[in-house]
């Protein structure tokens, strides 16, 4: 049986489907309604394929032309896996540099290991293409900066995979909570449990041959080809990933942040550390974060190795206030009354498992329908860079609290870190020579 927010859901990626169909002015272009936007997807192991998915729901408004791996076996099942789901061949290149060199690709979706994320789409926005990039935005804060001046500088549009900001059911109950359901919201919790196993202690070895090292580590310091590390376990090295935090706690982070309607914390405090296993991963796996404003509080617990579940989910928000406390997560809501009591439920479908690595869905799908509509007709994106990089920044610096194990005070306009030179060392990074991104 098919659910009210089910139908409703199916209905906006319909709606906007036809939306991004008709005719329209773009940024700097006219395209007819027959044209469909290039895309190429950069970066195929995993979420690749749920921008795959979203394209293929949007397949009257865009297209896989071209689809780019620096490992040229993940390069070649993924072309593959393109020219069956969407009935035609896309050009497969290893380098994204020729890529953004083509006049005829439109826009790039990014899906690459967190350290290419800004640099990459900094360097597609000086080459005139849109960017859809995936969470985070950028490796630090610095990046995350530097990203959202180039898309001011070049004007060209860019879309963080934060894709519950397209979600009908998030809308609906953020709309609410803004109109009052649960009286003044000033209290928000995050979470996010999995049972990851030990990623071991890793050796070095050759390099295999399929996948071009050099490239894979781009902006990164360069270090020896270590068997833990690709195609996945990049998450948990320092100079490639950011942690359980960044990886799946800016989604629920970002919708406390949207309900509670604030930006950036004036102070942070972040404890935790590596308690169930002893190998090479080099973030948490557990991980208790307070990110406190004048009169309202958002907490994140993010626990990547011990599954016991919240409110039996793997992840979710929840938003408490004066007169009630709302319960979001990817499959509806629930709202209670102050003494937490249901009175509502909306289902919108199966919440996601935190298993799920490539999570493919419908509210993907309107992500990228939105992308879409914004490229060819002006439509307001749901998550743009100005507005993500405020949720994955506050993340990266609930990582540098855990860094330097005391509390940051920030500057509530822009997040720096304020009279602690020591933890304002981490806003940026150590870049390979000649691989530093610019603006």
């Amino acid at each position: 049986m098919v659910t009210r927010r089910e139908f409703l859901d199916a209905l906006a990626v319909s709606a906007a489907g036809m939306a991004v169909g008709s005719t329209a002015k773009s940024y700097g272009q006219i395209l007819g309604s027959n044209d469909r936007l290039n895309f190429a997807v950069i970066g195929l192991n995993g979420r690749a394929y749920a921008h795959l998915a979203s394209l293929k729901a949007n397949r009257n408004s865009a297209r896989i032309s071209h689809v780019c791996d620096v490992d040229s076996d993940i390069l070649k099942k993924f072309a593959g896996r393109t020219q069956q789901e969407m009935g035609e061949a896309p050009v497969s290149e290893k380098d994204f540099r020729t890529i953004l060199e083509l006049k005829n690709v439109d826009a790039i979706t990014i899906a690459t290991p967190e350290h290419w994320h800004a640099p990459m789409a900094i360097a597609a926005l000086q080459a005139g293409k849109h960017v859809y990039v995936e969470k985070p935005c950028s490796h630090n804060p610095a990046e995350g900066e530097m990203l959202v001046q180039a898309q001011q500088k070049y004007q060209k549009l860019v879309q963080m995979g934060t894709q519950q900001r397209s979600s009908p059911h998030t809308i609906e109950i953020i709309e609410k909570i803004h109109n009052g359901i649960i009286g003044r919201p000033y209290f928000a919790k995050a979470w996010y449990v999995n049972t990851r196993k030990s990623i071991g202690f890793g050796k070095e070895i050759p390099v295999p041959p399929q996948l071009d090292w050099d490239l894979w580590q781009g902006p990164a310091p360069r270090r020896p080809y270590r068997d833990n590390v690709h195609p996945y376990n990049w998450h948990w090295f320092k100079p490639y990933g950011t942690g359980e935090t960044l990886n799946n706690g800016t989604h629920e982070v970002d919708v406390c942040r949207w309900a509670l309607g604030v930006d950036y914390p004036q102070r942070i405090t972040s404890s935790g550390g590596r308690y169930h296993f002893k190998d090479d991963w080099q973030f948490y796996d557990t991980l208790v974060t307070s990110f406190e404003y004048e009169d309202k509080m958002i907490s994140w617990d993010g626990k990547s190795c011990q599954g016991m579940k919240y409110y039996g989910r793997d992840r979710g928000s929840t938003i408490m206030g004066t007169d009630g406390t709302v319960l979001v997560d990817r499959g509806g809501y629930e709202i209670y009354d102050l003494k937490g009591n249901k009175t509502s439920e909306v289902k919108a479908g199966h919440a996601a498992s935190s298993a799920d690595l490539i999570g493919s869905d419908s509210m993907t799908d309107a992500h990228f329908a939105n992308f879409i509509a914004g490229i060819r007709k002006g439509e307001k994106l749901n998550a743009p860079i100005s507005v993500g990089n405020v949720s994955v920044t506050m993340l990266q610096l609930s990582n540098v609290a855990w860094e330097v194990q005391r509390e940051l005070h920030l500057e509530s306009k822009d997040g720096r870190i304020q009279g602690d030179a020591e933890a304002m060392k981490m806003w940026g990074r150590e870049y390979e020579k000649g691989w530093a991104p610019h603006v």
